[in-house]
């Protein structure tokens, strides 16, 4: 049975409204996809804020602050600022008396930190240099006031350099006459009171004390 016209032409006019059914349904399957890939580049092409900024690192990761280097038991005022408690100067002459005075000083509870140049100086250091540093690293200087100490050129130097550290600083310049009377004690030291070494026991008490007492102003 042969179809008719109008049954012909439907079905041609159905064709071509189905094909644009189809493409109409790619286009909005595609269009997601598309949008998709434009909000979400490439996972192997980092965005440029992620090279710029440094690599994230936990609280565990952050060194803690270095402390200062400070020795055990110092600190930066008071008796600790300075190396030496008492910087002893005498005449080669009387090394003996000077070792006995010093053995004196370190021993007990207060325990003073004394310099003795032959026993104390850096090896190879010069001698002016090391004597300058000594007196200017101690809180106090005793003057071991001997015959040999007076006819010692060396010794006045040491004299004079210990009255120029400190010219005004009163109590740390300890004169101890030793062998000595009173009419033999230098002219430079008229303004200081000293210690008598024809006392008992050579004045060490009485140098031990008038430190201690100096020392006692610092903290």
């Amino acid at each position: 049975m042969a179809s008719s016209p109008s049954s012909a032409s439907h079905t041609r006019s159905k064709k071509p409204l189905g094909k644009m059914t189809d493409w109409v349904r790619q286009a909005l399957l595609r269009k997601p996809k598309m949008s998709v890939c434009a909000e979400n580049p490439a996972s192997d092409s980092p965005p440029p804020a992620a090279q710029d900024s440094p690599p994230s690192s936990g609280p565990s990761s952050i060194p803690a602050p270095t402390p200062p280097l400070t020795s055990v038991g110092t600190s930066s005022s008071g008796r600790w600022s300075k190396a030496y408690d008492v910087c002893v100067c005498h005449s080669e002459q009387d090394l003996v008396a000077a070792q006995e005075l010093v053995s004196y000083l370190e021993g007990g509870a207060a325990s003073l930190r004394c310099f003795l140049q032959l026993r104390d100086a850096a090896p190879g250091g010069a001698i002016v240099s090391e004597l300058c540093q000594a007196l200017s690293g101690s809180h106090c200087r005793v003057l071991l006031i001997t015959p040999g100490f007076l006819g010692d050129p060396w010794c006045k130097y040491q004299m004079l350099q210990a009255l120029t550290e400190a010219p005004g600083a009163e109590g740390c310049t300890i004169p101890l006459l030793f062998g000595l009377s009173r009419a033999a004690y230098p002219p430079e030291l008229r303004f200081m009171y000293y210690v008598d070494g024809r006392g008992p026991e050579h004045g060490f008490p009485q140098v031990k004390e008038a430190i201690l007492r100096y020392l006692q102003t610092l903290s």
